[in-house]
């Protein structure tokens, strides 16, 4: 039989046995890729005695020798959000500087200090929204892109070359370039799963990326050039000639015995000027908080000193800020309207009942009024007040441990790690308590109102004449425990100055 002849049979031959013996293809293919491996220009690897060569470990130690310094320079670069903002910002435009610099925390603050809450609110959010709409969409693609070839870059110089190198060369120091390896020939199973990880980083690695503009970034992130660009150049085509040739899949093929194997990785693909924006907003949302929240503690603790004389007022022994200590453990948020609550009972036991109310007792015991229905809603939001004088005692005494309520909450606490539906109730129960606590507020500090204006009125009427609204001026002032102007503009004030108080915490609802 001739040559031609023969070679004719054994390709008829192995396409028969492919097809029925997937074992006997699989042969067919590593002898192939042995063959191959056998004339390839790398001499990394014997396919017969399936030994890794001294020339695999030298190539790995070339790329080792331009990456090992930018190693240190990227350690810990993919979850640095430092690396990602020099990225972002400098790509900025000249406004979005000087919007970046208005909206720092020191700038805002300093800008708190010419301007009402509410107008820098406004400037911050529009600034914020300024900002953000230099932003295409083209503009972050092109951003995100970069970035992502950045990371691609920092997984590739990242990747363990000493870690592979040591099995060549178990002398080699890391990073000391001076040093002259004496790479041997090893078994190849001993670096099969480097050569998987390591296709993994090099077949991701973007060879066509803006490499000098991601050298830029890297450079004002740690202040120092990663890498001398030349050599970077020169391992970009060594990897491309990697790629092309097939060498390292092909060795990976023939040690695992797995002719199929391709190397396959991820694409990776971030979105970090979302991110950015999203956090730009949120701390300066945070900062403008911060400011009005130190605003807000500030006129509320001028207030309560004039109100009362003293910042510390506690009057609610089971409605209290130590009761929520249980509760925060458990992520459930607890008593809202601790504060609030302690200051609306406070001021209606120490002064609405005591010169409120003997003040009240005058005009609608003793006054004559021209038309009762002028003083019906005066002695209604009155008495209404009465009322919740009691029912927040009544309230704050059902929070206490022996009471029904009090112990179903304690109960509940004790179970709610083990039982997610007792968690659900908590939040239901503490909603219903919280929402009591605010009815209380709301009705009170409207009521107050009412006496107010009720006061503004007949102070009015005091002062003018003929009085159109209370007939017997001269004997309310002989039953008067002290001059009535002066005594209505005391209360006046004084329930002026709670009604702010409680509107610095309500308005926020």
């Amino acid at each position: 039989m001739g040559a031609d002849n023969e070679n004719i049979f054994q390709k008829l031959m192995g396409i028969i046995f492919s097809t029925t013996d997937p074992e006997v293809e699989k042969k067919r293919q590593l002898r192939a890729i042995a063959k191959t491996l056998s004339k390839s220009r790398y001499k990394w690897y014997r396919p017969g005695s399936e030994e890794a060569l001294p020339g695999m470990g030298k190539f790995f130690y070339e790329l080792y020798k331009v990456v090992g310094t930018a190693q240190v320079i990227l350690q810990n670069a993919n979850s640095s959000m430092v690396l990602k903002n020099v990225l972002i910002e400098l790509s900025l435009s000249s406004r979005q500087v000087e919007l970046k610099e208005r909206l720092s925390e020191d700038a805002i603050k300093e800008r708190a200090k010419s301007a009402s809450p509410k107008e820098l609110a406004t400037q911050v959010k529009d600034e914020v929204a300024a900002f953000t709409s230099e932003f295409d969409t083209e503009r972050i693609r092109k951003i995100d892109e970069l970035y992502s070839q950045l990371e691609l870059m920092v997984n590739f110089v990242n990747f363990d070359y000493y870690f592979l190198l040591k099995k060549f060369d178990s002398g080699i120091p890391e990073r000391t370039f001076s040093y002259v390896p004496k790479f041997e020939t090893i078994r190849g199973e001993y670096v099969l799963e480097d050569l998987k990880d390591f296709g993994v980083v090099a077949y991701a690695l973007p060879l066509d990326a803006d490499w000098p503009k991601i050298f830029a970034v890297v450079k004002a992130y740690r202040e120092v050039e990663p890498v001398v660009i030349g050599q970077w150049n020169k391992l970009l085509n060594a990897i491309a000639e990697i790629r092309r040739s097939g060498i390292l899949e092909d060795v990976v093929r023939h040690l695992s015995k797995d002719p199929s194997y391709e190397v396959r990785f991820q694409p990776v693909s971030d979105r970090i000027v979302d991110t950015y924006l999203m956090k730009l907003k949120t701390q300066t949302e945070m900062v403008v908080q911060q400011i009005q929240q130190e605003n807000r503690t500030s006129k509320a603790g001028e207030l309560l000193r004039q109100i009362f004389g003293t910042e510390s007022i506690v009057r609610l022994k089971n409605y209290a800020e130590r009761a929520n200590a249980p509760f925060e453990k458990k992520m459930l948020g607890g008593y809202l309207y601790v504060e609030e609550l302690n200051y609306l009972k406070a001021f209606l036991i120490d002064y609405f009942k005591r010169d409120i109310r003997a003040l009240t007792d005058l005009f609608l015991v003793r006054g004559k009024w021209t038309v009762s229905s002028l003083s019906s809603g005066f002695s209604g939001a009155f008495h209404e007040l009465l009322e919740i004088s009691d029912r927040i005692t009544a309230f704050d005494e059902s929070l206490a441990d022996d009471t029904d309520l009090g112990a179903k909450l304690h109960a509940m606490l004790s179970r709610a790690e083990r039982d997610k539906e007792v968690v659900k109730q908590i939040r239901t129960q503490l909603k219903d308590v919280n929402e009591t606590a605010l009815r209380f507020l709301s009705t009170g500090t409207q009521n107050l109102v009412v006496i107010a204006r009720s006061l503004k009125s007949i102070l009015e009427d005091y002062e003018k004449t003929p009085h159109t609204l209370i007939t017997n001026w001269k004997e309310l002032e002989l039953n008067a425990d002290r001059p009535i102007k002066e005594w209505v503009v005391d209360v006046y004030k004084r329930i002026y100055s709670f009604v702010m108080l409680m509107q610095l915490y309500l308005k926020q609802e």
